[in-house]
């Protein structure tokens, strides 16, 4: 061979070793340091957890369950509770009323989700106080415990665990996750997480930030709570997406560090956990529930009363996704498309 070809190929073929060894260094810290970011992350978001771990009262189980549920191997449910507790409204953590209340019922064989919003003016019996109300004045009346007694005396089954966020934890997750994809329904001049009305948007799907997705999912002016709900359910679909989403996992710690001290919950870390089956193939699925009903302004004050028909099916359709009886042949899904439009005329 001659000398020269010889040497030549001798040099690409160091030059193509020095490559490929180059790739594999730069591949292995590459894991190396997704690993490292992972415990760091899992260290990070322990450590969040635990100081917003709180039990709510004395409750360490649902009265409707005989024994503590776990997520891991059970059909649990988790209530949404989104409060106001700005300096504006100077009412406090536990004395403000909740703004938003949806209960997720999250069935571990199928790993699917049922979302059902719950409107704030619904007119239901507060145990507390022993008469009926709004249902957002639940929360008022005696903090997260009777928000969550409320709510299972309302729908009759259990809620396992709750997670309670204020309007700066929603706005800045949402940031942290780069944004979310919502669709706006008109166009609207709406209240920032401030209550000052400076958040314009125009009719379209499009990507929101924080404070413009807070205003969609407030506003209720133009149509009622029940249209309200239902974009509730879509942002927090719109959450779960982007966050089950694998462009998200470098932001993760952003949205611990978003979530700080306005959120509180009574799911232990390792419970939490358990939750990333749902999202180990992307975003589960999410079927969204609402409640029928109709206004009413009998006494004076708005309320929504809601239709004990409908609400019958509700409670049937959520206790088969609990496993809590056996499916009903005449409930379906399509139930979840149920809707009742309402003149907003209250305070």
């Amino acid at each position: 061979m001659n000398r020269r070809l010889y040497k030549k190929e001798k040099k690409n073929s160091s030059k193509k070793r020095k490559i490929l060894t180059i790739s594999l260094i730069i591949v292995a810290s590459m894991l190396i340091s997704l690993s490292t970011y992972a415990v760091y992350l899992t260290k990070k978001a322990e450590i969040a957890a635990d100081n917003a771990f709180q039990v709510a009262g004395d409750r360490e189980k649902s009265n409707l369950r005989e024994e503590k549920v776990e997520p891991l191997n059970d059909n649990v449910s988790v209530l949404f509770i989104g409060i106001d507790d700005s300096e504006e409204r100077n009412q406090g953590d536990e004395n403000s009323r909740s703004d938003a209340l949806m209960l997720a019922t999250l069935n571990n064989k199928s790993k699917t989700v049922k979302l059902v919003s719950i409107p704030r003016d619904s007119y239901v019996y507060i145990d507390e106080v022993g008469y009926n109300d709004k249902i957002t004045h639940a929360h008022s009346y005696g903090g997260t415990r009777v928000a969550i007694e409320t709510v299972e005396n309302l729908l009759e089954v259990p809620v396992d665990y709750y997670v309670k966020m204020n309007f700066n934890a929603f706005v800045d997750v949402i940031n942290a996750l780069g944004g979310i994809e919502a669709e706006v329904p008109y166009q609207l001049l709406e209240k920032d997480e401030n209550n000052k009305r400076t958040v314009q948007l125009e009719p379209g799907l499009q990507e929101l930030d924080g404070r413009e997705a807070l205003a969609l999912a407030r506003t209720r002016k133009l149509d009622n709570d029940i249209e309200r709900g239902k974009r509730q359910q879509m942002i927090l679909s719109s959450i779960i997406k982007k966050a089950s989403s694998a462009s998200s996992f470098t932001k993760y710690g952003d949205v611990i560090d978003a979530v700080g001290d306005n959120m509180k919950t009574d799911l232990t870390f390792d419970e939490m956990k358990s939750f990333f089956e749902y999202i180990k193939g992307g975003s589960p699925q999410i079927d969204t529930l609402t409640l029928e009903g109709y206004d009413d302004m009998s006494t004076g004050v708005y309320y929504w009363k809601l239709d004990e028909e409908s609400l019958e099916e509700t409670q049937d359709l959520l206790k088969s996704h609990l496993g809590l009886q056996p499916e009903t042949s005449n409930i379906s899904d399509s139930d979840s498309d149920n809707s009742n439009y309402a003149v907003d005329d209250r305070p």
